[in-house]
């Protein structure tokens, strides 16, 4: 792979459009990042789970806020790519390289686009719908590649189909954004026939559409699907950083970690003799919040230069398709054991919590009821009751499309938009829980 070929301005659904007349001081990227902000898909993170409920007396991250802060620091990272790269290959200061950045960053907001309700407890209620509850019937309507599909029901595979489907009625598919954004937000590009631990990259109706971007960027083939993208090991670093330091954070607002508990695991990422002079810069403030904020910036600015570090002086394995693991994987051992640290903190402290656990229970219970109710209508619609649901959903979902595959993909189009809220409240109108205001 090369980087004058993975970097392009071509649009999905238009490519034959020329870029000359445009009179448009953006840049193609810096577009596809408005297009995503200003969006109704991206609009309605704010109210999807990231870990913890969504917010009472105290504020902890949602969908919206995680994807915000990822693309600060996914464009953070791709802008120090950039800049040594070129230092590395001087030929590549006038290609564009320089906008790595702005690439990293659109990809970032995008990369959570296509969770449903309530998260990994949604995806794993959709999966399970059809692995091994009444979904099941459907099998023998499916081929092999489809009945793997939603089965192995993904969020990083639902946010490439969001953003490149034509959906009903639509003229133009997707959100037409740039090639090399829509690759570089595909963690795992292959398809559910390969999927390793529930994720692969995307649907069977998409495969075309990967493989035609694929194509023209040249990724490399590799074990029944592609080599990632090399700015894709960007997203899913600003990603992982964000995911886990942020969540310790949130754990100490409510109360889950103590003061310093949360102090030393953000520490750890800096070197031994740097923590008592942080600690006492910190000590110009007497909000322990605060003290945390920026405790949690030193971590951030750590493994932010570690996997800077790491994909420079691994550019090459990169581009051949030959580098194994994440980038924070490869990080110095310092910030990598202080990460790992905080991973195993996050997973029998946090993710086991009980307001946590009671959210992914609510969740499972609202999305199979969901699932099983709407999927029932689409392939009975000649009942009073399936009428009255479908009823509910918008014409651009093909609940009515004569092929099996595309009218469950349809039900799972529209469950998969819901935020947790109006799922809930959806739920509760169906089983007869709540009434509209009379």
């Amino acid at each position: 792979m090369n980087w004058l070929q993975l970097i392009s301005t071509k649009r999905l659904g238009l490519e034959d459009l020329s870029q000359a007349n445009k009179k448009d001081e953006r840049t193609e990227f810096k577009r596809d990042y408005d297009r995503l902000i200003f969006s109704a898909p991206f609009r309605r993170l704010q109210n999807k789970t990231q870990v913890f409920p969504l917010p009472g007396s105290v504020f902890v991250h949602n969908r919206l806020t995680h994807s915000l802060e990822v693309a600060s620091v996914g464009r953070s990272l791709g802008d120090d790519v950039a800049r040594l790269l070129i230092e590395k290959h001087p030929e590549l200061a006038d290609s564009l390289v320089g906008e790595i950045g702005s690439i990293v960053s659109a990809a970032c907001l995008a990369h959570d686009m296509g969770n449903p309700p309530f998260g990994h407890s949604g995806e794993r209620a959709i999966a399970s719908h059809f692995a091994e509850g009444e979904g099941i019937q459907y099998k023998g309507q499916l081929t092999d590649a489809q009945w793997a599909d939603i089965t192995h029901f993904d969020g990083n595979a639902n946010a490439f189909r969001l953003l490149t489907h034509q959906f009903h009625g639509r003229r133009a598919g997707g959100f037409v954004l740039t090639y090399s954004t829509l690759a570089s937000i595909v963690k795992y590009p292959f398809p559910a026939t390969e999927a390793t631990k529930q994720k692969f990259g995307f649907f069977t109706q998409e495969k075309p559409l990967y493989e035609k971007i694929a194509n023209e960027l040249g990724l490399n083939k590799s074990n029944g699907g592609w080599n990632r993208h090399p700015l894709a090991y960007l997203v899913e670093a600003a990603d992982d950083i964000c995911y886990e330091i942020m969540d310790i954070e949130d754990a100490h607002k409510l109360k889950i970690l103590s003061f310093e508990e949360t102090r030393d695991l953000m520490l750890a990422f800096v070197k031994p003799e740097s923590r008592e002079h942080i600690i006492e810069r910190a000590k110009d403030t007497y909000d322990q919040n605060e003290n945390i904020v920026y405790f949690r910036s030193c971590a951030i600015g750590a493994l932010e230069r570690e996997c800077v570090r790491v994909f420079v002086e691994n550019e090459d394995a990169i581009l051949n398709g030959t580098f194994q693991g994440s980038l924070i994987d490869h990080s110095c051992p310092l910030v990598h054991d202080a990460y790992e640290t905080c991973v195993k903190a996050a997973k029998s402290r946090i993710y086991r919590s009980r307001d946590v656990v009671d959210t992914e229970l609510a969740g499972y219970k609202i999305i199979s009821t969901l699932i099983g109710l709407f999927t029932n209508a689409a392939m009975n619609p000649q009942h009073a009751y399936s009428r009255l649901l479908l009823g509910r959903v918008s014409s651009q979902y093909d609940v009515a499309h004569p092929d099996t595959y595309v009218r469950i993909m349809a039900v799972l189009d529209y469950i998969s938009g819901m935020t947790d809220v109006f799922a809930l409240d959806l739920y509760r109108k169906i089983n007869g829980e709540s009434l509209p205001m009379i």
